[in-house]
């Protein structure tokens, strides 16, 4: 592919959005109908705004769901406290809840608009951004394109790109530089990343580490945890945590046979996706299995096989209930999720060998000790028989995961060096703007 047609290939793209941009609204109105879109703001996916533009420097920055949400909360707050406006967008309904719950009014929510040239221009026309910060993996090309028109410096915090991703964009090298030249800084998560990024074009590209390690322990209602710390007294507990459509099936698998060891065991299976909550709970049922649904407050009791986490942002409590926990998408599905939260909060981490997604962390984590892989669910069973068995080994473990959090810290100050030059000049503007001498 030539530079010459991946330049066709994106103009045919933009205005194929254009035409089509009068038809989505049934899809977006379907997403609504299953819970995964906001009813009440769908408005917003179309680049509406549901607030007035404050005066001063505004910052975009976009977070497709909650991984990325959670990544970037401690970076919003530096930029919150240099007085910049800041306008954050989200793709998901469970990312918008956790931008609420953590940052409430300091920062403007909106849904992301639609890739499709109608809602990006009506969307920036509003907002009139001084700087675009997108997080992780976020490559829309026609965002780019129209925020590169309006020469408006965008910036990728926390870059990565999947095997998977970079082996497509690979194969169609021009149109890949066509976009990534749009970019004024790219700030990887790891070398590999990096290195992934300037092959195919970015310049310049740094590493900064992972900012989701950085972030700090996901928050707690103490009283809920003291409430369920009781009722589940000295049992034997473990958890597997983000898991996908499948891995709540091994996880019930392996309570069943590791019943007969450990007659008192408790398993808290904690869905990626809630909303799959009903059907999981029948299928357990259907086993034989006693549940208690935390979106009910259902009460565990003696008799609970399972406590089934179908809440949203309670992360923080299922993880201070174990010190086992099995990380998932990654036995049936390719990726992974992030192995950080539970290795800071304490737990001896496994997972399955499907981890790519986060290659980085699982590497010093399983280099210290404090992270595991199994093959399936024989081994997983086998994994979490031995843990529980072994006070010394899990406590290795828990020890090894927390030195290993606190050797990948520090991304958060190498990425914000990285954007001071496009910081800097909006902190001066907002404090001279203001009336504040600067010096």
């Amino acid at each position: 592919m030539s530079e010459r047609w991946a330049r066709a290939i994106l103009t045919t793209y933009r205005w194929a959005g254009a035409a089509a941009f009068p038809l989505v609204g049934g899809y977006i109105v379907w997403r609504a109908g299953k819970g995964k879109e906001d009813r009440a703001r769908r408005h917003e996916r179309y680049g509406r705004a549901g607030h007035p533009r404050p005066d001063g420097p505004l910052i975009w920055m976009h977070a497709a769901s909650v991984g990325e949400t959670v990544a970037v909360i401690s970076l919003i707050e530096h930029l919150i406290a240099y007085g910049i406006n800041i306008v954050l967008t989200t793709g998901t309904v469970t990312s918008a809840k956790v931008a609420e719950e953590r940052l409430g009014d300091r920062v403007i929510h909106q849904y992301v608009p639609l890739d499709l040239k109608p809602a990006v221009s009506r969307f920036l026309d509003h907002w009139k951004p001084d700087l675009a910060i997108m997080a992780e993996s976020e490559i829309w090309p026609m965002t780019i394109l129209e925020l590169g028109a309006r020469r408006v410096p965008q910036v990728l915090v926390n870059g990565r790109l999947s095997d998977r991703s970079f082996a497509n964009w690979q194969k169609r090298p021009f149109l890949a530089e066509a976009l990534f030249e749009n970019l004024a800084h790219v700030i990887a998560q790891s070398e590999v990343d990096g290195e992934r990024f300037r092959t195919l074009g970015a310049r310049p590209v740094t590493v900064s580490g992972n900012l989701k390690v950085d972030t700090g322990a996901p928050p707690v209602d103490k009283d809920a945890l003291a409430l369920l710390q009781r009722a589940i007294g000295k049992r034997e507990t473990w958890a597997a945590v983000s898991t996908h459509k499948g891995e709540e099936t091994i996880a019930a698998e392996v309570h069943g046979k590791l019943k007969a060891r450990h007659p008192s065991l408790l398993t808290i299976i904690v869905p990626r996706h809630p909303e799959r909550a009903a059907d999981l709970e029948q299928e357990f049922t259907a086993q034989g299995l006693k549940i208690a649904r935390r979106s009910r407050n259902d009460p565990v009791t003696a008799d609970t096989d399972i406590l089934l986490g179908d809440t949203i942002g309670e992360m923080g409590l299922y993880l201070r209930l174990t010190e086992v926990a099995f990380v998932g998408r990654s036995l049936v599905q390719e990726g992974g999720q992030n192995p950080i939260e539970p290795a800071r909060l304490g737990t001896a981490v496994l997972a399955g060998c499907n981890v790519q997604n986060f290659r980085d962390a699982y590497r010093r984590l399983i280099d210290r000790g404090g992270a595991r892989l199994v093959r399936d669910g024989e081994m997983l069973a086998g994994g979490v028989n031995f843990l529980l068995n072994n006070d010394a080994a899990r406590h290795a473990m828990i020890k090894a995961g927390l030195t290993a959090v606190d050797d990948m810290s520090g991304a958060l100050k190498r990425t914000l060096q990285a954007l001071d030059p496009y910081i800097h000049p909006l902190v001066v503007k907002s404090r001279l703007e203001g009336g504040d001498d600067y010096g």
